[in-house]
């Protein structure tokens, strides 16, 4: 509410109230030029120094400059913040900060019903507005009656702000990012502090340019608190969560702070060889800035040869890594198999994205789930994982490289592209808490044969170099226990089945499958990966309605929890959201013969909880 006071001078000043919210959804969207990624990234940042839950969703176009104005050149950045523990970026924007008509276009049908929309007015010109596709200006034809709108010159602010300070007009006009953000840190409360100290780092070497920034974020500020242009301002406190020390995270760094954990845990050597794909490049980029840790990292020509420097630095006794997304995971699959014939411990990370083929390269999908259980020459399974969180990315890290060393077995853990560019507060766990994954290589002469077992059906691992131990590796057949070439059919038989069993043999050191809600119910939402949050947070919400439901989601899918059919056959009917037609309900009926009812979503944006508590509401009256 607003109230107008008179001051102490005679003017009349209007007062804004400030209304404490319990969360929040925000997207800021624009042309992929204006910034909205660093936008939408700092308000992350300050929004978690804060102390708010918070889960983000960027969304940007592939090309690299998409033509200026365009539609399919929008790029936005979604940020759920809240006084408690929250799964989601938020189903619908309460507030949409759209800087051109094309951004208003795209992101317009998403905003909630009487949710606030800020335009830039600059942009709406009659050039944009062609561009858009619009033939009438949407701020004049009523079609934005039922929003909150409010019109402000962002590009004229900026300019009057900047102006004389010794930029070009581009270089102003490229600012108005920062007075958008300004204003939204007022209308949020949000502190500008910690923005103006990455300014002045991020700019340091060109003061002029940062002084810009730093004068357009006030400026956008100032305008907030001086225009008497909104009727309400808004508060989310910080929410309750356990004691610690949090840093916020997307899901490529939590994977890249999983993968240096593994090799300090393990005590090991790390090295990652990769070729750069989006959107798994950033574990390389992250990565690179931990030599101080003797990691190394390695950008190959290509797919095929990123994964197999990786092999030989596991042959040469390193903990070894390889990052790659869908078409880039077609590409090693040959190499793959590679490791499986030479039962060494390697960890392939797919940050999944929308396919076949080059497909949509910064959208997420959930489609490589075959193709990472089934997708080899031969018979040639091998242990499969998947992260369910931006943050769980650690500890799926952690748990990939701890069955890749103990049975001596390249593992593939999925992530996608939500997760890997989401982010969220991470509980930064002490050192100690950590899984111990040290080893020991083979040393003793008179007992080493290169593919005797172990309990875990494991063969030893041997440095080459090492007096004694040598012996042959490659992707021809070997013989049981001395690892010469083989071609005998029994011998064929004999391996191929052991290196079977000792893939079946992890699900012994793998915990029983958990369960959300009551281990009985009329229905049971079955998810893997990326789908978690959204799937929780319509199960609470069911479970708030009174609704007899259960979350099963899994982690481990090859193999499954040892207790997984018994849990899945205590629901009456599962529904199984999935961003692909429906693979893991075809594994499960496969497996257990059990029928999962798909509710499948490939639209290269991940669910909402709105629509999975609809298709359960659906499911459960159709019972």
């Amino acid at each position: 509410m607003q109230t107008t006071i008179e001051t102490h001078d005679g003017t009349q000043k209007k007062i804004v109230e400030l209304v404490e919210l319990n969360e929040a959804t925000v997207r800021f969207a624009g042309d992929s030029g204006d910034g909205m990624q660093l936008t939408g990234s700092q308000f992350t940042s300050t929004t978690a120094l804060v102390g708010n839950d918070l889960s983000t969703l960027p969304d940007y176009p592939a090309e690299i400059r998409a033509p200026a104005g365009t539609l399919y050149g929008v790029s936005g950045f979604q940020l759920h913040f809240s006084n408690r523990d929250i799964h989601t970026p938020g189903d619908r924007p309460d507030t949409l900060v759209a800087m051109n008509p094309a951004a208003l276009k795209v992101n317009l049908k998403d905003v909630r019903e009487g949710g606030m929309i800020i335009v830039n007015t600059d942009s709406f010109d009659a050039k944009n507005l062609k561009l858009a596709h619009y033939e009438v200006n949407p701020l004049e034809d009523g079609s934005l009656r039922g929003y909150q709108v409010y019109e402000v010159p962002v590009t004229k602010m900026t300019t009057a702000a900047l102006e004389g300070i010794g930029l070009s007009m581009k270089e102003i006009t490229r600012s108005k990012n920062f007075f958008a953000l300004g204003l939204l840190y007022w209308l949020y409360n949000r502190p500008m502090e910690t923005t103006l100290e990455w300014i002045k780092t991020k700019f340091k070497k060109n003061p002029l340019i940062a002084e810009g920034n730093e004068r357009a974020l006030r400026a956008g500020y100032n305008f907030g608190e001086t225009a008497e242009l909104f009727s309400n301002r808004f508060d989310v406190k910080p929410a309750k969560l356990p004691k610690g020390t949090y840093r916020n995270v997307t899901g490529n760094e939590a994977t890249a702070l999983g993968i240096i954990a593994a090799c300090e845990r393990s005590q090991l050597k790390g090295f990652l060889g990769t070729y750069p794909i989006t959107p798994a490049s950033d574990i390389l980029h992250e990565l690179s800035r931990y030599k101080r840790f003797g990691f190394k990292t390695f950008q190959a020509e290509d797919e095929i040869a990123g994964i197999c420097t990786a092999i030989g630095a596991a042959f040469g006794g390193s903990l070894a890594f390889t990052t790659t997304s869908g078409p880039g995971m077609a590409l090693k699959q040959e190499a793959v198999g590679l490791a499986i014939m030479t039962e060494l411990p390697l960890v392939i990370v797919n940050v999944q994205r929308g396919g076949p083929s080059t497909g949509l390269p910064t959208k997420p999908e959930q489609s490589d789930l075959f193709q990472a259980i089934l997708g080899r020459n031969g018979e040639a399974p091998l242990p499969v994982l998947a992260a369910a969180s931006p943050a769980n990315c650690f500890w799926m890290t952690l748990e990939a490289a701890r069955i890749a060393l103990k049975y001596m077995t390249p593992v593939i853990l999925l992530t996608d592209g939500y997760l890997g560019n989401g982010s969220e507060p991470w509980l930064v766990p002490s050192a100690d808490s950590l899984p111990d994954l040290r080893m020991s290589y083979a040393t003793d002469p008179e007992t080493y044969k290169p593919y005797m077992r172990n309990e875990d059906l494991s063969r030893p691992w041997a440095i080459p170099g090492t007096p004694g131990l040598e012996h042959r590796i490659g992707g021809l057949e070997k013989q049981h226990i001395t690892g010469n070439v083989n071609y005998e059919p029994s011998n064929h038989q004999f391996m191929t089945e052991m290196r079977a069993a000792k893939v079946a043999k992890v699900v012994e050191s793998i915990p029983n499958q958990d369960v959300f809600g009551p281990e009985t119910a009329d229905l049971a939402l079955v998810g893997w990966g990326g789908t978690y949050g959204a799937i929780r947070a319509a199960t609470e919400r069911l479970m708030e309605k009174g609704k007899s439901v259960a979350h099963v989601h899994i982690k481990y899918l090859n193999p499954f929890p040892a207790n997984l059919e018994k849990v899945l056959r205590s629901y009456k009917k599962l529904l199984i959201p999935e961003m692909n037609l429906g693979q893991l309900a075809y594994i499960l009926r496969a497996t257990y013969m059990i029928d999962g009812q798909t509710f499948a979503k490939v639209q290269g944006l991940p669910f909402g909880p709105t629509e999975i508590e609809e298709e359960a509401l659906k499911t459960l009256e159709s019972m």
